[in-house]
């Protein structure tokens, strides 16, 4: 018999990624129903635009600049969690870096998108790849680290610890986690390339800019960087004017000395 025309759609996705786990389809009869569940396999990797960057003038601003000048030219917002720092504490090379995102979801101790987001990878690319905040084995090694300098990246980010130390020392990318595990993870997806990834307290996209140093990680979104730049500028001046006062002596900005001494404060004997 002919079954009418009536088909639900039940998606369920992975944060971030949009990947469609379950079609439910119920087909209803003239006198009887029969509800059959499919279960589709997702796609073991899908990949969005991974070609968004920033111009290279907006690119050269950044280089060099500090995280915290990052972060206030950004009303004090845009830094990840600081459980993500530089890996080793930055302690045995420079863990400093300027560079537009290419991102990569994975699922909980996955690495397939960071693998093969390698092929995507352009010369400055930051590679933030998204482990679900798993701490249960690495993220990436020294490996993934000797390939991103061969692709002529300018670090890693990830939410998950790495492996390998001294070969991540050896190969000298900067490199930004969480911390240090010896056990490995797997490669078998399903993941996302060029999607927005849920990281460090932050969505990073493509194309945003990643700034880190010793301090943490910040991002720069793709649609502000302009105006961010333009108040960098300003901030600049006013850190730079502040370090030359404190070299100088000065023992209490002038602001807090005027604030003491106005009515919003009360002195009790």
């Amino acid at each position: 018999m002919n079954p009418l025309a009536t088909l639900i759609d039940l998606t369920q996705s992975y944060p971030c990624c949009h990947v469609p786990i379950v079609t439910l389809a119920t087909a209803a009869y003239r006198g009887h129903e029969e509800d059959e569940v499919l279960i589709e396999e997702p796609k073991k990797l899908i990949i969005r635009d991974t070609n968004r960057r920033p111009t290279a003038a907006q690119i050269a601003a950044f280089k060099g600049v500090p995280t915290g000048f990052v972060a206030d030219a950004q009303d004090g917002l845009g830094a990840m969690d600081a459980r993500i720092g530089p890996v080793g504490d930055g302690r045995d090379f420079p863990c400093a870096m300027a560079g537009p995102a290419i991102t990569a979801f994975n699922r909980p101790g996955d690495v397939l998108a960071t693998l093969a987001a390698l092929k995507f990878v352009q010369a400055g690319d930051v590679l933030v790849a998204g482990f679900s905040g798993h701490q249960g084995c690495a993220s990436a090694g020294d490996r993934v680290c000797g390939m991103l300098k061969n692709c002529q990246a300018a670090g890693l980010v990830t939410d998950g610890p790495m492996r390998d130390y001294q070969g991540i020392v050896e190969v000298g990318l900067p490199s930004f986690c969480t911390g240090l595990t010896p056990a490995s993870p797997v490669a078998a997806g399903p993941g996302v390339i060029g999607g927005a990834v849920d990281i460090g307290g932050l969505r990073v996209e493509t194309g945003d800019m990643i700034v880190a140093d010793r301090d943490g990680v910040v991002v720069v979104p793709f649609d502000t960087i302009d105006a961010v730049l333009l108040r960098l500028e300003h901030v600049a001046k006013l850190e730079n004017d502040l370090d030359q006062e404190v070299r100088q002596g000065l023992k209490i900005p002038k602001a807090i000395e005027d604030f003491l001494d106005s009515d919003e404060v009360q002195y009790l004997s």
